[in-house]
């Protein structure tokens, strides 16, 4: 599974939009966004590593902030020390976690009142933003940006969901296909305070569940938060590694 896992979501990653670009060069494979720009995947050993983060210093030069992102398998052993040294700074680690689609519980189960809505347009965007500002704290307005030109661009490729109570979003998140893989991705998932622990974080993953087998894909993949990890693991998920993003915010 981490394998396929490699091949098809970290060595093929989305360039993010008609501008977006995808490059392999000095044994890493990078994008170069509208949405996003980093380093997806790496292959380094010990000798080549430190020229390898520098050319990646280089390139990104004058482009803003950039994220390598970084799995606890990666080689060499010592490379996120590495990465701080050339002034990288870690954001905090989550879990990828996996799980085959048809081992889960695709059956979704709201509380009384709350209904599922699904986010088509600007309006859904702007809900889902203003949920996440308030779920996650900060500023989300570029991922708003980014669902939107993924609606116009691939609408076949994201959906997003908003669970909505008396008009109101109290919960929401997406699923993102992986192109030509069998990978679909779950994101944001977030619900108010007032409404935890009430089965929405659970339904929600089910229907973004049943959404993504139906587009064909055979597993998911979440990042998940200390949060969500115990929930995720206990409907199904596996752990396969450890992530931490670190972000180089250019040289000063």
């Amino acid at each position: 599974m981490r394998r396929q896992y490699d091949e098809q979501v970290r060595q093929r990653p989305d360039p993010g939009g008609a501008d977006g670009r995808v490059e392999r060069a000095d044994g890493v494979v990078r994008v170069l966004g509208d949405g996003w720009a980093g380093v997806t995947w790496s292959e380094l050993d010990a000798t080549g590593a430190g020229a390898a983060i520098a050319a990646q210093v280089d390139r990104f030069d004058g482009l803003g902030p950039w994220e390598w992102k970084h799995y606890s398998y990666d080689e060499p052993p010592d490379l996120a020390a590495r990465l701080r040294v050339a002034g990288f700074v870690a954001e905090p680690a989550e879990t990828l976690l996996v799980a085959e689609i048809a081992d889960l519980d695709l059956q979704v189960v709201l509380p009384p009142g709350v209904a599922l809505v699904p986010v088509v347009d600007g309006d859904g965007v702007a809900q889902l933003v203003r949920l996440h500002d308030e779920v996650f704290g900060g500023d989300h307005a570029r991922l708003g940006a980014a669902l939107t030109a993924q609606l116009a661009r691939d609408p076949d490729g994201v959906a997003a969901v908003l669970a909505v109570a008396d008009g109101v979003p109290v919960a929401g998140g997406r699923m993102e296909l992986v192109p030509d893989s069998v990978f679909a991705g779950l994101w944001g998932g977030g619900t108010l305070p007032a409404w935890r622990r009430r089965g929405l974080f659970r339904a929600l993953v089910a229907h973004r569940a049943a959404l993504a087998a139906a587009a064909g894909a055979r597993y998911l993949q979440v990042d998940a938060s200390d949060d969500s990890r115990p929930v995720l693991v206990r409907l199904g998920f596996v752990e396969l590694a450890t992530t931490t993003p670190f972000t180089y915010a250019g040289r000063s």
